[in-house]
């Protein structure tokens, strides 16, 4: 799907937690998350650091939307 989408011209950012996966169904734009029950999260955090956990992962997420890539990638945050 992720390719598909991204074959019409709309970027695409692939979050997951195995990114294997992502680069198997050839992802272009791949950011890692924390764990495959909380993808964008972690139950064990304060309700303030886990806001701030999200907010780097969707800030990562945003700013790959800007980087022109010819080849799968990976971002870290």
């Amino acid at each position: 799907m992720v390719k598909e989408i991204e074959r019409v011209g709309i970027p695409v950012v692939h979050m997951c937690t195995i990114t294997p996966i992502s680069l198997t169904v050839g992802a272009n734009r791949i950011i890692p998350t924390i764990a495959i029950p909380h993808p964008l999260g972690n139950p064990t955090l304060t309700a303030e650091d886990e806001y701030a956990l999200r907010y780097k992962l969707v800030d990562a997420a945003i700013k790959a939307f800007s980087v022109e890539v010819d080849k799968q990638t990976v971002f870290e945050f």
